[in-house]
């Protein structure tokens, strides 16, 4: 899991910069995937430790649910107004890749749970 957290950590910093770089790098808040990356990315790294894997992992499946949350009440009422923009685009781009990755971790950790490995 920690090598799955740093992929969808590098992932979201390719969105936000992506999202800034086609916004014209006027609006720092085109940045915000990136800014959920940094801290996945860094319990990514703390996973990696032994000891520390299970706290790591669990804070990283909280920053997931946060950032999911987040975008996706921001995307969902842009896009049922009929607004395509490209913070919808990448509001909801962010919102479905960490719900995917939430749910990698609820299994992983179901999985842990029923090997005793917890």
């Amino acid at each position: 899991m920690p090598k799955l957290t740093l992929f969808f950590a590098l992932g979201l910093a390719a969105l936000g910069v992506g999202t800034w770089l086609a916004a014209g790098q006027s609006s720092i808040t085109a940045l915000i995937p990136t800014f959920f990356a940094v801290p996945l990315a860094l319990a990514g790294l703390a996973a990696r430790r032994e000891g520390w894997r299970k706290h790591a992992m669990h804070a990283a499946a909280l920053i997931a649910l946060l950032g999911a949350g987040g975008a996706l009440s921001r995307a969902i009422p842009g896009l049922l107004a009929g607004e395509l923009r490209l913070a919808s685009v990448s509001q909801l781009l962010m919102g479905a890749g960490l719900l995917v990755y939430l749910a990698l971790c609820v299994r992983s950790f179901i999985l842990a749970r029923r090997s005793g490995s917890l």
